[in-house]
């Protein structure tokens, strides 16, 4: 944030409802003023004489040399042009800091996108290497200098147990909640999903059927580390396809859902081409799925955790992608004959494959999926610069054959 302060006129940082966006900038970074949009009076100021108001506070953060926050600016999408109009009449660097819950610039209110003044930042609820108080997860990058000797290139796993891994994707990373008992914390997901509907789907597109979209939001979240098949959905739902596109659209750009593309390349004949589905936070997941640390004892349902686990991982690949070297995409792949649960590809083509495994052991029968997309399948020319890991519960960081690696899941939370 404070380098983006540095290169761009205006900061955007996007990021779902109590991930700390708010938070962030009243806490971490001083500023000539910090004006939240959820004021009715300063709303209707904005709107009266967006041009105006936005002046006299350029004016401000002239003097201080200071930004000015807008928090919630997704609520007055109207005043774009007037931030357009203010920034070019002064070009200088980290003019106005903007936060939302969604992207204000992409909402159909919004009369531009100020392309080339704007810098857009998503922050993510909290990562496990933040939780645990460890440096960023850089196994990706770890992965692209290839699979000789990739051990060597990894820190030692943090110890944890099966129970640890449980309490820590049924809690999330929404810093205010994860720290409620289970009882407090559900009751606080199902409110903080109603504060959604209420007050953030409407900002970004019409909704007149709540319920219809309440119940859309608890099959997902039933649903998540699965392909997203429309047609069930819609069935599950009781909604047309029109309409049920459209919230997935709205839900995605709340940061509350995430579809993952399915992986092709040329060679690739048979490949399904549905995206997947992952929750971007296990805590909410697994709230409206009423699951709780007994749902996942040895006893219960032995199918109950390997769906969450996947979408625990996913999540925590894909908030460390800004911080890799390398810009790595994150996708899944299937075919008629074996799948990967999610395949991450560099610019230069090298690919890290993860399959998860909600167990403490793994077997070389674990890599099949793995084996055959890069020694069978669509994978073969690139299976020379590709590495793949079982993620499991176990707390041994091994290999089994060349790219073939076993990866505690506390290694999203070793780094130093």
């Amino acid at each position: 944030m404070l380098e983006a302060l540095k290169s761009s006129r205006i900061i955007n940082i996007v990021g779902p409802r109590q991930s700390g966006k708010s938070t962030l900038v009243q806490h971490q970074l001083p500023t000539a003023e910090y004006v939240t949009l959820d004021s009715d009076i300063i709303r209707s100021a904005l709107l009266a004489d967006p041009y105006g108001q936005l002046r006299l506070m350029a004016n401000r953060h002239k003097q201080s040399g200071l930004p000015i926050a807008l928090d919630e600016v997704q609520r007055v999408p109207e005043v774009t042009l007037a931030l357009k109009r203010v920034v070019d009449e002064d070009n200088r660097k980290g003019q106005f800091l903007l936060t939302g819950s969604a992207d204000v610039f992409g909402l159909a209110a919004a009369g531009d996108s100020l392309a080339g003044r704007v810098h857009t930042l998503i922050l993510r609820p909290l990562s496990a290497a933040e939780i645990h108080g460890a440096a960023p997860c850089l196994l990706l990058d770890s992965a692209s200098m290839g699979s000789n000797e990739i051990l060597s290139r990894l820190p030692k796993p943090q110890p944890f147990s099966r129970d640890h891994a449980i309490d820590l994707i049924l809690r999330g990373g929404f810093p205010e909640i994860r720290v409620l008992e289970d009882r407090q914390r559900m009751n606080h997901y199902s409110s903080y999903l109603d504060s959604i509907i209420v007050k953030d789907v409407p900002v970004v597109a019409p909704i007149r059927k709540p319920d219809l979209l309440r119940r859309l939001i608890d099959q997902l979240a039933a649903r998540t580390a699965q392909e997203l098949n429309i047609a069930k959905l819609c069935e599950a739902v009781g909604a047309r396809k029109e309409t049920v596109g459209a919230w997935l659209d709205t839900l995605e750009r709340l940061c509350l859902i995430q579809r993952l593309p399915s992986w092709a390349s040329s060679a690739t004949r048979r490949a399904v081409h549905w995206p997947k589905l992952h929750f971007l936070d296990t805590g909410c997941a697994t709230a409206l799925r009423n699951e709780k640390t007994a749902s996942f004892d040895l006893g219960a349902d032995p199918t109950a955790l390997g769906p969450i686990l996947e979408s625990f991982v996913y999540q925590e690949l894909e908030k460390s992608l800004p911080l890799q070297h390398s810009s790595w995409r994150l996708y899944h792949w299937r075919s008629e004959n074996a799948e990967v649960d999610l395949i991450a590809e560099d610019p230069g083509r090298c690919l890290a494959l993860f399959e998860m495994k909600a167990s403490s052991s793994v077997s070389a029968a674990d890599f099949k999926g793995i084996d055959w997309f890069l020694h069978r399948g669509p994978g073969r020319a690139l299976a020379a610069h590709s590495v793949g890991f079982i993620v499991y519960l176990g707390d041994q960081l091994i290999t089994m054959g060349p790219g073939r690696v076993c990866l505690p899941l506390s290694m999203l939370w070793s780094f130093v």
